[in-house]
């Protein structure tokens, strides 16, 4: 679940602009509406805040992921020309969009049905005992936050988690902690399937179209 939306709290910054380059991507953003419809733009703004927020926060001691901080709204309820409360409905409603502060390396843990059943509670305690956090927490260094989310579409390759905008897939307790190890020491895990497992097929190979699966090399 998202952290409490506290628009007064002591971590808000008291101000925010898009910087140059992100300046011209929200340009872009709001240029794909018609003139009476830009307010519209409200989502890819938000995002495009959060995005800029992690990028500064790659850079700060300790550091930080993407969120939203209320300054960053107000800017947007500006440039749209839209009242500052549809803004924070928006960002507050949607849990893609992070509302408080979280770590450079966002998991998100799918807990429902089919990761369930295929053992996301031992994901989840792998994360847990490995970074020494709780679900919601942030660890000191401020490089990992763990969130529990609803079902996140990759049923199939189950277990699974998002960390930031990245799917890890077909996870153990020992891939997890793996990935866990390789982003804290400032590398890229392999993203995806974790056992090598093209796509979505079955975890045995291709069961159908074995020809046309040699042919485009998934086997």
């Amino acid at each position: 679940m998202k952290k409490p939306f506290d628009l007064h709290a002591d971590y808000q910054p008291e101000s925010f602009v898009f910087n140059k380059a992100y300046q011209g991507l929200a340009q872009d953003a709001i240029a794909r509406y018609p003139q009476e419809r830009q307010q519209s733009a409200v989502m890819p703004l938000l995002d495009l805040a959060q995005r800029q927020v992690a990028e500064e926060g790659a850079k700060a001691t300790p550091v930080h992921g993407g969120w939203i901080p209320r300054a960053a709204m107000d800017h947007i309820a500006e440039v749209l020309d839209m009242p500052k409360v549809k803004v924070y409905e928006v960002a507050s409603f949607y849990s893609m969009y992070n509302t408080a502060p979280v770590g450079q390396h966002l998991v998100q843990f799918c807990t429902t049905t089919p990761c369930w059943l295929c053992g996301s509670a031992d994901i989840v305690n792998a994360c847990k005992d490995h970074l020494g956090i709780g679900m919601g927490e942030t660890t000191k260094d401020g490089k990992f936050s763990l969130m529990e989310v609803e079902c996140l579409g990759a049923c199939v390759n189950a277990p699974m988690v998002q960390i930031n905008d990245d799917y890890y897939e077909d996870l153990t307790p020992a891939s997890m902690v793996e990935v866990l190890e390789t982003l804290a020491q400032g590398l890229k895990p392999e993203i995806g399937s974790q056992t090598g497992r093209k796509a979505s097929m079955s975890a045995a190979g291709p069961t159908t179209l074995k020809e046309e699966a040699k042919k485009a090399k998934v086997v």
